[in-house]
C-alpha cells in the first residue's frame, strides 16, 4: 500500500496496519483481548508513539487501541474524511445588530489537524458561518484576530490591548462585542476588562468552549450562539462571561466578569458565579435576567478606558510552615503588590509577620483573600488577623483571589498613571492610601455587601437527600 494510507503511523503500529491491509480512513473491526471495537482508523499526530492505533467509534469519540492487545483487524469499508470547516460568505441582513468577534486564540470553533494533533481554530466570518450557520440569523458579524495565544499566555499586555481595541469598536458604533478566549484564564481576562472598561454602553461578552468542535459533546456551537445573541440583543451592558449552563443543552449562563471562576477542569458547566447568583440565563433567542440591578444598554458611545497594570504584582498562596524568605524574596525582586491567599477568615502563620512588616515599610501593598473561595475576610475576629492588619495587611472583602490580583495590579497601574499625570512622585504612605482607595471601592460587584442565601450552593454527593435531588432533576 502507498504510504499516504498510513498518515502519521510508524514503527510497530505501522507494521500492524500493513500486516492486516488496513488503511487510515478505513472502517475496521478490531478483535482484541479487551473485546471487539468498530470504527474509522484516524491519522496519528506525527510526534505520537507507535504503540496505538486511533479509532473514531460510532459514538463520535476517539479511542486509542493498544496494538499489544490486537489479535485481528478487518477493513470493512473506506471513505476518506474531510475535516476542514466549510467556508461560506457571511450574509448581511438589514435590521440585525452589528457584532464584532475579537479573537485571542481560543478554539471556540475548530477542526482537528490529524497530522500534528493540533486543534486549528475557525475564525473568519465565513468559517464561523460554515461551522455555526445559526449566527447569521442573530447578527451581522465581523471578526478581528488580535492575538493567537493559548489562554495561559494571556496577561497584562493583552488585557491592555484588548481594552483599547474594544474602546475603539464602541466609538465606531458597534452594538456588541464578543471575545473568543481559551477557558483556563478566561475569568482573569474578564476581571481585567471589568476594571479597564468602565460604564460601557454595550454588552462585552467573553466566550470559550470546554470541548473542541470535532467532539459530539462539544459546547462550542451553543456557546457561540448564546454569546452572539447576548452581544447583539441583550439589554445588559457589562463585561460578562457566557458559558454552558446545566448538564443539558437548555440554556447558558451570563456571569458578571468580577464574580466568575472556572471550577472544573473538564465539565462543560465549569464556570460558576461565586458568592452570588449569575446575571442571567440565555437561550438561542432570549436573555432572562436573574438580577434586578445591572448596567443597561445605551445608545451613546461614552465609555471610560483605563488600560493600566503594574506587572510586578503577585499572589502568595499560604501553606503551613511557609517561610518568611518567600515573601522577602518577592520584595527583593521588586514586587509592588502581593495578594495573600490565606486560610479560614484570612490567616497565615506568625513566621510571616516580620516579612509582612518589612514589605509594607518598603511600600509594598499587601491584601488578604481566602482559600475557601466563598465567604468574606474577617481579620478582626482573632488576634492573628488583628496583628496582621496592624502590620499593614488589608482585608479584601469577598474578592476572589484572582480578581484581587487583577485589581491590585490595575490599581497600582492607575496610581502610577496618576503620578505621571501630576508630574510628582507620591510618598510611600500616600501611594499606599491611593491604592487602598481604589482597591476597596467596588466597581462592579467584586466586593459585595453580603452573600445572598443562595450564593453558596455546593452539595456533596453520596448522601441520601442529595442523591434524591440529583435523581429528580438530572437529565
Amino acid at each position: 500500500m502507498a504510504e499516504d494510507f498510513f498518515q502519521g503511523y510508524k514503527g510497530e503500529s505501522l507494521k500492524m496496519l500493513k500486516k492486516f491491509n488496513v488503511r487510515v480512513w478505513g472502517q475496521a473491526k478490531f478483535e482484541t483481548s479487551r473485546g471487539i471495537f468498530k470504527g474509522t482508523v484516524l491519522p496519528r499526530a506525527e510526534n505520537d508513539d507507535d504503540q496505538h492505533i486511533v479509532v473514531k467509534i460510532p459514538t463520535g469519540y476517539n479511542i486509542g487501541i493498544d496494538i499489544a492487545t490486537v489479535t485481528d483487524i478487518k477493513e470493512t469499508g473506506y471513505k476518506k474524511a474531510n475535516y476542514k470547516i466549510p467556508e461560506k460568505e457571511f450574509p448581511y441582513t438589514e435590521g440585525l445588530p452589528k457584532v464584532k468577534l475579537i479573537g485571542t486564540g481560543g478554539t471556540i470553533a475548530s477542526r482537528l489537524d490529524y497530522r500534528t494533533g493540533a486543534v486549528i481554530p475557525a475564525f473568519s466570518p465565513g468559517e464561523l458561518y460554515g461551522a455555526v450557520p445559526e449566527l447569521a440569523d442573530i447578527c451581522n458579524l465581523t471578526t478581528e484576530k488580535v492575538f493567537a495565544v493559548f489562554s495561559e499566555n494571556m496577561g497584562p499586555d493583552q488585557y491592555k490591548q484588548l481594552a483599547i481595541a474594544i474602546g475603539k469598536e464602541i466609538e465606531n458604533g458597534i452594538q456588541g462585542v464578543m471575545i473568543g478566549h481559551g477557558t483556563d484564564t478566561l475569568h482573569h481576562t474578564a476581571a481585567a476588562l471589568s476594571f479597564m472598561i468602565q460604564n460601557p454602553p454595550i454588552p462585552i461578552v467573553l466566550v470559550g468552549s470546554q470541548r473542541s468542535s470535532d467532539r459530539p459533546s462539544s459546547d462550542a456551537a451553543l456557546n457561540l450562539i448564546h454569546c452572539a445573541y447576548t452581544a447583539g440583543h441583550s439589554d445588559i451592558a457589562e463585561v460578562m462571561v457566557c458559558m454552558f449552563g446545566p448538564t443539558s443543552d437548555e440554556y447558558g449562563f451570563l456571569h458578571r466578569g468580577t464574580r466568575v471562576r472556572k471550577m472544573h477542569s473538564s465539565y462543560r458547566s465549569t464556570f460558576r458565579t461565586i458568592g452570588d447568583t449569575p446575571l442571567a440565563t440565555v437561550t438561542r433567542n432570549s436573555v432572562k435576567p436573574l438580577k434586578e440591578k445591572y448596567n443597561h444598554r445605551r445608545k451613546d458611545r461614552d465609555v471610560k478606558i483605563y488600560p493600566y497594570f503594574e506587572e510586578r504584582t503577585t499572589m502568595l498562596y499560604y501553606y503551613p510552615q511557609i517561610k518568611a524568605e518567600v515573601m522577602d524574596s518577592l520584595v527583593e525582586m521588586g514586587y509592588k503588590g502581593i495578594v495573600i491567599v490565606g486560610t479560614g477568615l484570612g490567616h497565615v502563620n506568625k513566621e510571616l509577620y516580620p516579612a509582612i512588616e518589612r514589605a509594607t515599610k518598603k511600600g509594598v501593598a499587601i491584601y488578604m483573600t481566602l482559600q475557601t473561595i466563598w465567604g468574606y475576610v474577617h481579620m478582626f475576629v482573632y488576634d492573628t488577623g488583628r496583628d496582621m492588619m496592624a502590620k499593614g495587611v488589608i482585608p479584601a472583602g469577598n474578592m476572589l483571589p484572582e480578581v484581587a490580583w487583577v485589581k491590585l495590579g490595575w490599581a497600582l497601574g492607575m496610581v502610577s498613571e496618576q503620578e505621571k499625570q501630576s508630574g510628582k512622585k507620591f510618598e510611600r504612605v500616600e501611594r499606599l492610601e491611593k491604592v487602598k482607595d481604589i482597591m476597596l471601592a467596588p466597581i462592579n460587584d467584586e466586593i459585595t455587601e453580603r452573600e445572598p442565601y443562595n450564593g453558596y450552593l455546593v452539595y456533596q454527593g453520596g448522601v441520601k437527600e442529595v442523591e434524591e435531588f440529583v435523581r429528580k432533576f438530572r437529565k
